[in-house]
């Protein structure tokens, strides 16, 4: 085996252990918010602490890198929602749904974040100039097909959206995807 072969080998198993780290902390927040100690995470990835120390330094450092990866599978799950559902309202219902998904890991961010503010708004404009023209064309595309109103604009829908998963976890009694899937309903285009 040459040098070559060996540092692109160590460099993908460092791809890999960086993507499963990513992931187990994505789960752990979930389930325990971006507080839960980082053994959990280790162990949840398969890897040391010292590996995820290794990639993440800070827990802020993890929970960006955390937020980024899931702002990024939602971005590319766009175009996949528009090709594989039967019409482009199905799209945009299995897009916004990620969305939710996405939200639900965002919580506990900014309390993380708090300490670097800087940090944390760079991760908004980051958010927002990944997600919108997403969701923007799902739009245009249901708009085009005759099936929502074209009065509606991606970014309100997309704070709209959040704006519903607030406090869900808080609440047993609310169920915010129901709640978002009733807003997505009302977009709809009557005969």
């Amino acid at each position: 085996m040459t040098d070559t072969t060996g540092q692109a080998r160590r460099r993908s198993d460092a791809r890999r252990n960086e993507q499963a780290l990513l992931d187990a902390a994505a789960a752990v927040f979930v389930a325990s918010g971006v507080e839960a100690p980082v053994r959990d995470i280790a162990a949840a990835a398969g890897v040391g602490v010292g590996t995820v120390y290794r990639h993440f330094p800070t827990r802020a450092d993890l929970v960006v890198a955390v937020y980024r990866h899931q702002v990024e599978a939602c971005a590319e799950a766009g175009p996949t929602c528009l090709a594989e559902a039967q019409s482009p309202h199905a799209a945009l219902t299995g897009w916004i749904d990620r969305f939710v998904d996405l939200l639900v890991t965002k919580h506990g961010l900014a309390a993380a974040l708090r300490a670097d503010s800087a940090q944390f708004e760079a991760l908004h404009t980051y958010f927002v100039d990944r997600l919108v023209p997403v969701c923007a064309g799902l739009l245009d595309a249901a708009a085009t097909a005759g099936e929502i109103r074209a009065d509606v604009n991606a970014y309100q829908l997309l704070r709209a959206v959040g704006n519903l998963c607030v406090g869900a976890d808080s609440d047993p009694r609310y169920d915010a995807r129901r709640v978002v899937g009733l807003l997505l309903d009302g977009l709809r285009v009557r005969e």
